[in-house]
C-alpha cells in the first residue's frame, strides 16, 4: 500500500473509532454523527456509511491490524465487535450500522420495494431524494399492500426507509403545482382508501421511523398500528405553511393519538417534534437507538405475526370503530377545497421559491 493510501486508511479508521465512541457515550445518535461528519468535516461518505459499504467484518480486521501497528487508539470499538458477532456486516447482509433493502424479485426498481422475511415483510420507501408522496405513490404502496394481503405467510408489515437520512418528507410539492382541486381530491381519496384498508386488515403494520416523518410521511406512520422511532426521528404536519391542510388523515389520527389540544397545536403551528416528545405524547410506542431500529421493528413484527390472525383482525377492526370514517370524509372534502384555493397556490409557490408567502384568504 502506498504512503497516501496508508494515510487515508489511518484517517478513515480513526474517524470511525471516534464516531463509535461518540455513539457509545450517548453524545449523539448514529444519523446525526454521520451528518455532522459530512457537513462539518467534509468526510464523504461519512464513517458509518463508509464502514457499511466496505463490510464491517473487513473494517474490524483492518482495525485489529491497525491496533497492532499503531497502538490502542485504534482498538476496535465494542459496538463494531457486537454488530459483526450478530452477522450485521453492512450492505452485503442488509444490515450494519444502517439497514439496507434487499427487495423481492419484481420489486427491485419500484419506489416502494417489498422484502419478505418469513412471516414479516418490509415495505421500503425508496424515492430519492425525499421519499416524497407523489401522485403515483398510491400505485406503489398499493402494489406492495396487495402482495402482502395475498400472501399465505406474511402476518406483519414493517414500513421503513431505504434512505438512512430520511423517512418521508411528505407530499411531492412540485407535483402539487400541476394538480387542480379534482386531482387533489383523487389523491386524498386513494390514500385514505389504502390507509383505512391497512387499519382494518389482520396484517399488523409497524412504521420504523428513522428520521424526519413530515406531512404525508407522518400520516402514513400514524395509519400504522405501531410506530417505532429512532433517536434521530422527528414528526410533524407542516402543511399549514403551504396554505393547505393535512390530507391523508392528519386532522383525525393525530388527535386520536395525542389528544385534540396538542393535535391542534401541531397542525396549526406546523412545528416538528423529536422522538422523545413524540413518545411522551403517545405518538410513538418506543424510541430506540438508530442502529437498533429495524431489529426492534422486526422483533415486534415476528411476535405480532405469531398472534391469532382472526383475533388480531377483530381487535383492529373494533379499535378503529367510531366516527373516524366520518372525520376522514370531512378532511378529504376540506383538503380538496383548500387545495384549490389561491392561498394554496401562493403557499406552494412561495415554498418552491424559498420566500415568505402572502396569504389573502381566498
Amino acid at each position: 500500500m502506498s504512503t497516501p493510501d496508508r494515510l487515508a486508511e489511518r484517517f478513515a479508521l480513526k474517524a470511525l473509532v471516534e464516531s463509535c465512541l461518540v455513539l457509545e457515550e450517548g453524545v449523539a445518535p448514529l444519523r446525526e454523527i454521520d451528518l455532522g461528519m459530512m457537513a462539518g468535516a467534509g468526510i464523504v461518505p461519512p464513517p458509518f456509511a463508509r464502514a457499511d459499504q466496505q463490510g464491517l467484518d473487513e473494517v474490524l480486521a483492518a482495525l485489529e491490524r491497525a491496533a497492532g501497528e499503531w497502538g490502542e487508539a485504534f482498538e476496535p470499538p465494542a459496538i463494531l465487535r457486537r454488530l459483526v458477532a450478530q452477522g450485521r456486516l453492512g450492505v452485503k447482509t442488509g444490515q450494519g450500522f444502517f439497514a439496507y433493502a434487499r427487495p423481492d424479485a419484481g420489486f427491485q426498481e419500484r419506489p416502494v420495494k417489498l422484502e419478505t422475511r418469513g412471516s414479516v415483510a418490509i415495505a421500503w420507501l425508496d424515492r430519492p431524494p425525499a421519499n416524497s408522496i407523489s401522485p403515483e405513490a398510491p400505485d406503489a404502496l398499493e402494489a406492495v399492500w396487495r402482495a402482502v394481503s395475498a400472501s399465505d405467510t406474511v402476518r406483519a408489515l414493517v414500513i421503513a426507509s431505504a434512505n438512512p437520512m430520511l423517512f418521508c418528507a411528505g407530499a411531492d410539492i412540485k407535483a402539487f403545482t400541476r394538480m387542480d382541486e379534482s386531482a387533489g381530491r383523487d389523491l386524498a381519496r386513494r390514500m385514505h382508501g389504502l390507509l383505512r384498508e391497512m387499519e382494518r386488515s389482520s396484517v399488523v403494520t409497524i412504521a420504523a421511523v428513522n428520521a424526519a416523518a413530515l406531512g404525508g410521511g407522518n400520516e402514513l406512520a400514524m395509519a400504522c398500528d405501531f410506530r417505532i422511532a429512532a433517536r434521530s426521528a422527528s414528526f410533524g404536519q407542516p402543511e399549514i405553511a403551504l396554505g393547505i391542510i393535512p390530507g391523508f388523515g392528519g386532522t383525525q389520527r393525530l388527535a386520536r393519538l395525542v389528544g385534540p389540544g396538542r393535535a391542534l397545536e401541531l397542525n396549526l403551528l406546523g412545528d416538528p417534534i423529536d422522538a422523545f416528545d413524540a413518545y411522551e405524547l403517545g405518538l410513538v410506542n418506543r424510541v430506540v437507538e438508530d442502529h437498533e431500529l429495524l431489529d426492534t421493528a422486526l422483533a415486534w413484527g415476528r411476535r405480532l405475526a405469531g398472534q391469532a390472525p382472526l383475533a388480531v383482525g377483530e381487535i383492529k377492526s373494533v379499535s378503529a370503530a367510531g366516527d373516524l370514517d366520518g372525520g376522514l370524509e370531512a378532511e378529504k372534502e376540506a383538503f380538496a377545497r383548500v387545495f384549490g384555493s389561491a392561498d394554496a397556490r401562493e403557499g406552494i409557490s412561495a415554498f418552491l421559491q424559498k420566500r415568505t408567502p402572502r396569504f389573502e384568504r381566498r
